[in-house]
C-alpha cells in the first residue's frame, strides 16, 4: 500500500504549486488526477494541428519585477513558458453602442488612452487608477508577511461591491460600463462582487498583458517536471471516489480501481462541493455541508474554437469585448431571444507567420440550466439533440461574429464547441462553473470559504480559496503551503 507524507487531490493549478512548494521542501508528495491529462483549467487539447487553451487564454503583471513574474521565477517556469506581449496600446478593445475603447497598458498610459474617449472624466480616471493601485498594494499579495491574517484585502475593498464603488466614482453610465466591461473575467455581479476582485484582476492586466505561446499546457507540464524531480509523483486517471476517516482525522483515499492510499495530511484542489461528496464523516458537520452545498457559483460559458484558413484572417494583438446590451453586468440574463449579450473573442498566437490568426476562441455566458437535461451523460455520448443544441447555438454565435467582422465566414476552416457540460466534466467545476464560488459581499461569511476544513489533516486550495485566476489560485496555494512549512520562509523564497 502507497503512503505519503501529503496526497493532494487534482492536479489543477493549486494542486500543482502546492505539490512543487511541497515536494521542494522535502515531503513526499502524491498527486491524483482523475483525467488522463493534468492541469485542470490550463488543460488544451489539439484539432487541425492547432493546440487550444481551455481556461487560461492569458495572463499579467509579467514583466520582470512585477508580481506574476517573480511568482514564475520561483516555480522555476520562465525557461519552460514563453510569452507573447499584447498591444500596449489597446490590449483590451471594448465595443459598445457603436463605439470602441482601449485599454493600454500602464497605468499613465491606461489613464491617456481612456482619456480620449471620456475628456472630461480625466480627473474620475486618475482616481480610478489610484485606487485600483492602493486596494491591490495593500493586500497581502504585495505585503505577503500579512498573509498569515488571512485577510485577502482591505476591508473597504471587500465590503464595497464593484458597483457601489463605481456608483460613488462618477455618474457617468457610459464610463461606468467601460471601467467594468472586463467582468467576464471573473463572471462578476455588480451588486454583489467585492471590490476587491475587480482591483485584482484590472490591476494585474494593466501592469502587462501576455499570450502564452503554445498552450497554457507548458506551465502544468514544467510545474509537473519539477515536481518528479524533487521526489514528487503525479498519477492520471487516477481518480479520488472517497476520503477515508477515523474518529479524528482523514486516513487515507479510495481510487475508482479499489486502491486504497494512506497519507499523514491531505489536499484537495477539487471544488469544496466535490470534496464534500467524498466524505462521510461525522467530522463534517450537517450545517457546514449544507453552507457549501448552497453556495452560489459564477456562470458557465458556451465557447467556439475556430481554426481560420490559412493567411486569411489578420492577427490581432489584442482580446475583442462585444456587448449587446445597455449594461455590461446584464450578459447572464439573457434570453433565447437576445442571446448572447455578450461575447469575448482573442486570436491564438500564430506560431508560423505572426501577421495572420491561424485559430481564436470566440467565449460567451450560457448557464447550466440549458443544458441540465443532459446532466448524466458522459462526454462524446450525450446522443444527438445534443448535438443539434450546440449546432444551433454555434450558428446563432458566428451570425453574430460576421456582423462584427464582416466577411470573417468565408475565411474559418473548422468550428469546435464546448458546452458547461464540457467544462463540468474536464474540470469538476460545479455545473461548469467559470470561476467557482461566487464571492458576495453581502455575505462575506458564508462564501468565504477557509482553506482548513472541518476534518484537521485536510485542507482546500484552488480557486474557490480567496480568489480566482492564476494570481489568485497561486496565492492560495501559498496558504495552503504555510501550514507545512514554514510562512516566512515560504515568502522568502516567494517574493
Amino acid at each position: 500500500m502507497k503512503k505519503y507524507d501529503i496526497v493532494i487531490i487534482g492536479s489543477g493549478l493549486g494542486g500543482l504549486i502546492c505539490g512543487y512548494i511541497l515536494s521542494k521542501n522535502g515531503y513526499k508528495v502524491g498527486i491524483f488526477e482523475k483525467h488522463f491529462q493534468i492541469g485542470g483549467c490550463l488543460q488544451t487539447f489539439e484539432r487541425k494541428g492547432i493546440t487550444f487553451d481551455t481556461g487560461m487564454h492569458y495572463i499579467g503583471s509579467m514583466e520582470p519585477g512585477q508580481l506574476l513574474y517573480r511568482i514564475f521565477k520561483y516555480l522555476d517556469l520562465l525557461d519552460d513558458v514563453k510569452l507573447h506581449k499584447l498591444d500596449t496600446e489597446g490590449f483590451e478593445r471594448i465595443s459598445l453602442n457603436g463605439k470602441e475603447f482601449n485599454f493600454a497598458m500602464g497605468y499613465e498610459n491606461f489613464v491617456d488612452t481612456l482619456a480620449q474617449s471620456f475628456p472630461n472624466e480625466r480627473k474620475i480616471l486618475e482616481k480610478y487608477a489610484s485606487d485600483l493601485k492602493k486596494y491591490t498594494t495593500s493586500s497581502p499579495i504585495f505585503n505577503p508577511e500579512k498573509l498569515a491574517a488571512i485577510q485577502f484585502f482591505t476591508q473597504d475593498a471587500v465590503k464595497t461591491g464593484i458597483g457601489d464603488y463605481l456608483d460613488a466614482l462618477t455618474s457617468n453610465s457610459e464610463l461606468k460600463n467601460v471601467l467594468s466591461a472586463t467582468n467576464m473575467l471573473y463572471a462578476g455581479k455588480r451588486d454583489k462582487t467585492p471590490l476587491y476582485i475587480h482591483a485584482l484582476i484590472n490591476d494585474f492586466y494593466i501592469q502587462s498583458a501576455w499570450r502564452i505561446v503554445g498552450g497554457a499546457n507548458v506551465i502544468a507540464d514544467s510545474l509537473c517536471k519539477s515536481i518528479e524531480s524533487f521526489g514528487g509523483e503525479i498519477f492520471t486517471q487516477s481518480e479520488v471516489k472517497s476520503i477515508v476517516c477515523n474518529a479524528s482525522q482523514a486516513t487515507s483515499i479510495i481510487l475508482a480501481n479499489g486502491e486504497t492510499i494512506e497519507a499523514n495530511y491531505f489536499i484537495s484542489d477539487a471544488h469544496p462541493e466535490v470534496t464534500l461528496k467524498m466524505l462521510d464523516t461525522p467530522l463534517i458537520k450537517r450545517v457546514y455541508r449544507e453552507r457549501i452545498v448552497n453556495l452560489e457559483n459564477t456562470v458557465s460559458n458556451f465557447t467556439l474554437y475556430i481554426v481560420f484558413k490559412p493567411d486569411t484572417v489578420p492577427y490581432a494583438n489584442y482580446n475583442f469585448y462585444k456587448f449587446n446590451t445597455d449594461s455590461v453586468w446584464d450578459s447572464t440574463e439573457y434570453n433565447q431571444i437576445d442571446w448572447p449579450r455578450n461575447y469575448i473573442l482573442m486570436h491564438q498566437v500564430p506560431q508560423k507567420n505572426m501577421a495572420f490568426a491561424e485559430s481564436g476562441v470566440l467565449i460567451t455566458y450560457m448557464r447550466f440550466e440549458e443544458v441540465e437535461k443532459w446532466s448524466n451523460t458522459c462526454i462524446e455520448k450525450r446522443g444527438e439533440d445534443y448535438k443539434q443544441f450546440k449546432e444551433a447555438k454555434k450558428e446563432i454565435l458566428l451570425r453574430q461574429l460576421e456582423i462584427d467582422f464582416p466577411g470573417i465566414r468565408k475565411n474559418i476552416k473548422e468550428v469546435y464547441t464546448s458546452s458547461p457540460l464540457t467544462l463540468r466534466d474536464y474540470t469538476g467545476t460545479k455545473d461548469g462553473s467559470m470561476y467557482g464560488v461566487l464571492k458576495d459581499k453581502n455575505h462575506l461569511e458564508q462564501t468565504f470559504i477557509s482553506h482548513h476544513t472541518k476534518v484537521p489533516n485536510l485542507f482546500f486550495t484552488g480557486q474557490n480559496i480567496n480568489s480566482h485566476g492564476i494570481l489568485g489560485v497561486a496565492v492560495s496555494a501559498l496558504i495552503t503551503s504555510s501550514e507545512f512549512v514554514d510562512m516566512k520562509k515560504v515568502v522568502k523564497d516567494f517574493f
